[in-house]
């Protein structure tokens, strides 16, 4: 078994070579072991829509049974319904099984227990029950239960109100938002133009990640025309958000972020969570608005935890995993956010792009992602830019090293998944962000070999 699919946040790898029957099985086993042992008694399991998962989930499934725990099988639908199925269902567990926005030959087990992400050092604990091979024993019941999808559009169907007309394009990039999203949009009263709703888990147009530019030239072109409201677009399995203006440009997450808060703050100092590699115009719009601005650590399981800790309703992170916890459940669901931001594009009568040019002007670049030659590699200069950068700047430090400058910011991490150092840097003109970059950057090559 291949101790690295044990990721922070869920269980993921290559199937052909990481998830033999045996493993999986054993997964299964390791899970429902840790749920028997939790004082759980069932979970839900459901999957996206890639061509490996049919069969994942027969083997997860085996062996969760073995242990005991039951097991309700929900379908095929996006992960955010996954997580609809704990507020709906008297289910103690759930598990969806998921390649989200990696290539069509990855797969992999997000798993949730008690409505909250199982993530981190939980994870840890299924692979030394594997390894121990120490699991419970029992006899499980099976059941299906194919009501989930049609509840959930119910739901958002009712809590979206679209007060003018909306022309809206969606793509969904052959992947699970199809299966929901553009009926969604039909009932609320929109008028959508769809790209790439068809299923297929070879991803034959584009791979089905919108923080990635190249991936949203469909969508882009489309709305350059001029005759659309806005575009939306969903990763692999729609808990990830992309959006595009009616002129055609791209919407960042923390930008779409700042657009709800009006909305959202209702009183003084609720605290909004977002993430370190967000704008400085997110937590300035927050405290502008009489929220409490809380940066916290990249993740999305993290952030939700956050949230839950501080009661607050409403965060995100640059990567478009967005949670509303103000009318909804708190989890991420890249279709109910864009459902809600059509209501509100919908209660205006300003445009989508005006709403984008509304906001302070910084310039920024996109996460920049640096390969080590591995994580102990990745772990060494990443420390090595926390000392050194912690010790000659204000620097925020709680995810790597967030270094504050005069006119603007640069963030050094480590990604919690691959051996990669994440950058991102952001200043109040082009000329002093290529100075931000070049003096971070320049630094980090002094640490170790990094290569884009």
């Amino acid at each position: 078994m291949n101790k690295f699919i044990f990721r922070e946040y869920d269980i993921r790898g290559v199937v052909k070579y990481d998830f033999t029957d045996d493993v999986v099985i054993d997964l299964g086993k390791g899970y429902g072991t840790w749920l028997k042992r939790n004082y759980a008694k069932n979970l839900a399991i459901s999957g996206d829509i890639r061509k490996t998962t049919p069969k994942l989930k027969e083997l997860f499934t085996q062996g969760v049974l073995s242990t005991g725990i039951d097991v309700v099988d929900i379908g095929i639908i996006p992960t955010p319904l996954n997580y609809f199925s704990m507020y709906k269902r008297k289910v103690d567990a759930a598990v969806q099984i998921t390649g989200s926005h990696n290539p069509p030959e990855f797969n992999g087990f997000k798993l949730s227990y008690n409505k909250q992400a199982f993530f981190g050092s939980q994870i840890q604990e299924i692979k030394e029950l594997i390894l121990n091979n120490d699991f419970e024993k029992g006899n499980g019941e099976f059941s299906e239960d194919g009501e989930i999808l049609a509840e959930y559009l119910d739901e958002i169907v009712g809590k979206i109100k679209i007060e003018k007309p909306l022309k809206v394009v969606i793509d969904s990039g052959n992947a699970c938002g199809g299966l929901v999203a553009p009926k969604i949009f039909k009932k609320i009263g929109t008028e959508v133009t769809e790209l790439f709703s068809e299923i297929d888990g070879s991803f034959p147009n584009h791979h089905p990640d919108p923080t990635v530019e190249e991936n949203m030239r469909f969508l882009i072109e489309k709305m350059k025309t001029g005759k659309y409201d806005v575009g939306i677009a969903y990763d692999g399995d729609a808990d990830r958000v992309g959006v595009v203006d009616d002129k055609g440009r791209i919407i960042q997450a923390d930008q779409l972020i700042a657009m709800f808060l009006p909305e959202i703050i209702k009183g003084k100092n609720e605290p909004i969570i977002f993430d370190v590699k967000c704008s400085q115009v997110l937590e300035d719009r927050i405290n502008e608005l009489g929220g409490k601005a809380v940066m916290w650590k990249t993740g999305h399981s993290i952030l939700k935890q956050k949230m839950k800790e501080t009661n607050s309703p409403f965060g995100g992170e640059m990567s478009g995993h967005i949670f509303f916890a103000d009318d909804y459940y708190g989890y991420d669901d890249a279709i109910y956010v864009s459902a809600r931001l059509a209501q509100l594009l919908s209660r205006s009568d300003k445009k989508m792009s005006e709403y984008l040019d509304e906001l302070p002007k910084f310039y920024s670049t996109p996460e920049i992602r640096m390969m080590a030659k591995d994580d102990e590699e990745k772990f060494k200069i990443a420390k090595s830019a926390f000392d050194y950068f912690s010790k000659n700047y204000d620097c925020i430090t709680i995810d790597g090293v967030r270094i504050k400058f005069p006119d603007g910011w640069g963030l050094v991490r480590a990604s919690n998944t691959q051996p990669v150092i994440v950058l991102r840097f952001e200043a109040n003109s082009p000329e002093k962000l290529e100075e931000i970059k070049g003096i971070v950057m320049n630094k980090l090559q002094e640490f170790g070999e990094l290569r884009q």
